[in-house]
């Protein structure tokens, strides 16, 4: 009986299908992963293996669904480089 519960407990939950991407759909958005994804129209090509078509965007460059992220994490280079002291004058 704990083996059958362990079990039960040890499968992930299964995830929901994403939205339908079609061309009616063009420009619309989804959480889809943490990401913000927009239904679009993508080339394919030889090199990415997929025909041309309507699918889900979710690149990188795609923002974050979640809360407001900021723009600069706290302490990135341009903050590190602001904070650092003034080089003393040559004699």
């Amino acid at each position: 009986m704990r083996v059958l519960l362990l079990l039960l407990l040890a499968t992930p939950a299964l995830a929901a299908d994403p939205p339908a991407c079609t061309p009616a759909q063009l420009g619309a958005v989804a959480c889809l992963a943490g990401r913000l994804c927009e239904c679009r129209y993508e080339r394919g090509g030889s090199i990415t293996g997929l025909p041309h078509g309507v699918r889900w965007n979710c690149g990188i460059l795609r923002p974050s669904c979640g809360g407001a992220e900021p723009a600069m994490p706290p302490h990135s280079l341009p903050n590190l480089l602001l904070q650092l002291p003034a080089p003393e004058p040559w004699r």
